[in-house]
């Protein structure tokens, strides 16, 4: 076996068993995408008047009241996750914090896509050090000055742009529904039917579910209650 420094070769292509797998895959990476496979089925919906995302509430112990889904961000601005729920609050907090810093230093709300891309920064931060990756995917909602908009980012800083997102338990199957029932005219209640029909699609149950909308009517991030929209 050769040697090269007073370390065998083979001994120094495992030095770092945690970063890469055998196909140069992130290993840490991968298991926080698999735990978000295993987290609350959580849709968004995107329109040119309106952004909706919604997330499946699951079952607690008896006695225990089920944990918040959605989340105000800042005025214009909601998010909702799947994955650990104690990841998904940290990460909430995170671009709470960013959007009130961006508010007092420049006197303006923040764009989304700013948020994303912060966050998108502060997840990737943690795929080169040797730490745990945030067991969590995060989707925006808001609007800005370029209009209605609509992010998902991933464990690992990976952030999509986008019109219909599916993450979660059996996104798969929800996310197939999306795409084959989606359009940009959709009213807020088709839409609020439409991610609840995929939502019953991948769970197999009518599941109990918290919403969460943004219109360019009033550009005001608010939770709706009922799955109806009477705004």
């Amino acid at each position: 076996m050769s040697e090269i420094g007073g370390m065998s070769s083979s001994s120094n292509n495992n030095r770092y068993p945690y970063y890469y797998g055998p196909e140069g895959r992130l290993v840490l990476v991968d298991s926080a995408l698999e735990a978000v496979s295993r987290g609350s089925t959580t849709i968004g919906i995107k329109t040119p008047k309106f952004a909706l995302i919604s997330s499946h509430i699951k079952p607690t112990k008896a006695l225990v009241e089920p944990a918040e889904k959605i989340f105000t961000i800042d005025q214009h601005i909601g998010a909702t996750g799947s994955g650990y729920i104690g990841d998904i609050l940290q990460l909430i907090d995170e671009i709470r914090i960013a959007a009130q810093r961006h508010r007092l230093s420049y006197e303006s709300p923040i764009d989304v896509n700013s948020l994303a891309k912060y966050l998108s920064t502060y997840l990737h931060n943690y795929t080169i050090y040797a730490v745990r990756p945030q067991a969590a995917s995060i989707i925006i909602s808001g609007i800005d000055q370029m209009g209605i908009q609509l992010y998902q980012v991933d464990p690992s800083g990976t952030y999509f742009r986008g019109s219909g997102f599916a993450i979660g338990h059996y996104s798969d199957i929800a996310l197939d529904v999306l795409q084959r029932e989606y359009s940009p005219q959709l009213s807020i209640n088709e839409a609020i039917a439409l991610s609840s029909k995929a939502m019953e699609k991948a769970l197999d149950e009518g599941p109990q579910v918290e919403t969460g909308i943004v219109t360019t009517k009033d550009g005001i991030f608010r939770k709706i209650t009922n799955g109806q929209y009477n705004g």
